[in-house]
């Protein structure tokens, strides 16, 4: 069986923006090569309320109280010694209609694409309950244990070493996809001469500062202003969040910026990205060829897949003011070092893609499971 034969089921999470656009770009890729597609929230599949509660209860810890996901964080995602609790009674809410979906549905491949969709699948497919494939799609640098469960089939990682990491964890196959990003990002925009006029004149380099769909993060405002006292136009994406982007233009409403559509053209119009999360707006700046700065990163997947970006030379981790402005001063200027960075981000677009969901496909053909 080949894509132009394959039907796929993928599951996003609406949980920001950022899941949703790996699988949109997930979806594109699969129907170019002739597939048929449908995504679907795993949090609709969860009995009513319980999805938009759980979205809800994470925004507000977030945004608001990112102690308490710290906290989170460390009970129910990071692996340690000894048992430790995990997402199997929420995820098990939403096996019966699941199963109910993939009945009417009749996927030849299910794609998780959030941590708890993976969690449902695998508990699914352990005890034979989901008689398709399920391939799990990790969107973050920080591979915490919701992501593994090993009665999925294979996983996508980021890179040849995390998935290294999730093969010896699981015990299942795990392959290099890399970055999946649209290809709208895949270097300098046609809007960028209008984005640098909007941006005013070029006597200071724009300095873009992310804090994802929702507008979480510590400080973003103080942040805004160091980085305009060390000669830089901090522009300051505040998703929707209303509350920050008034935070952010007092005494500077240039500064602030609410939801933006054209990333594209904005990132190709600014000289480096100061981001908080390590998710898909920093890959995205990476694909355009700008480099970047993690700095107060939110707790929990934000900090550690920072840490991890920047272990593997994809992007700087700041841990103090110091540091950010001597980043900044290093890497928005031509030279060697903006160059290398560059460069060593650029090579996490040259991944398998989905070619692995497509040999998936064709191997489950064979054995007769679809």
């Amino acid at each position: 069986m080949n894509a132009a034969q394959g039907r796929f089921l993928i599951l996003s999470a609406g949980m920001g923006s950022g899941h949703h656009a790996v699988a949109a770009e997930l979806a594109r890729r699969l129907e170019a090569g002739g597939g048929r597609t449908r995504t679907v929230d795993v949090l609709d599949l969860l009995p009513p309320g319980v999805g938009r509660g759980l979205s809800t209860f994470y925004r507000t810890v977030i945004c608001h109280a990112p102690a308490v996901y710290a906290g989170l964080y460390a009970a129910f995602f990071r692996a340690g010694d000894g048992p430790r609790p995990g997402s199997a009674p929420l995820a098990a809410l939403a096996e019966r209609r699941l199963l109910e979906l993939v009945g009417r549905l009749r996927p030849d491949v299910v794609v998780p694409v959030f941590h708890l969709a993976a969690q449902l699948t695998g508990r699914l497919r352990a005890r034979g309950a989901l008689t398709v494939p399920s391939a799990v799609v990790v969107t973050d640098f920080a591979v915490h244990r919701q992501w593994l469960h090993p009665g999925n089939d294979t996983y996508l990682c980021l890179t040849p070493d995390l998935a290294g990491e999730v093969a010896r964890a699981v015990g299942r196959p795990a392959v290099a996809s890399g970055a999946l990003v649209a290809p709208r990002f895949r270097g300098p925009a046609a809007t960028v001469r209008d984005w640098r006029r909007r941006l005013g004149p070029p006597d200071r380099p724009p300095v873009l500062i992310s804090t994802g769909a929702w507008g979480a993060g510590a400080g973003v405002a103080g942040t805004a202003r160091l980085v305009a006292s060390a000669g830089y136009r901090p522009l300051v994406l505040c998703g929707h969040n209303a509350r920050l982007r008034r935070e952010a233009s007092r005494g500077a409403p240039e500064h602030a910026m609410g939801w933006v559509e054209d990333m594209p053209g904005l990132l190709s119009a600014c000289r480096a990205l100061v981001d908080n999360a390590a998710g898909q707006t920093a890959l995205e700046a990476m694909a355009v060829g700008v480099p970047v700065v993690s700095f107060r990163a939110i707790p929990g997947h934000g900090r550690e897949g920072s840490l991890r970006m920047a272990e593997h030379g994809f992007a700087d981790y700041a841990p103090d003011a110091g540091a950010l402005i001597r980043s900044l001063d290093a890497l928005t200027r031509p030279g060697a070092a903006r160059e290398r960075r560059v460069e060593t981000a650029s090579g996490l677009f040259s991944g398998e893609g989905v070619r692995p969901l497509e040999a998936l496909l064709r191997t489950a053909g064979r054995s007769g499971t679809v």
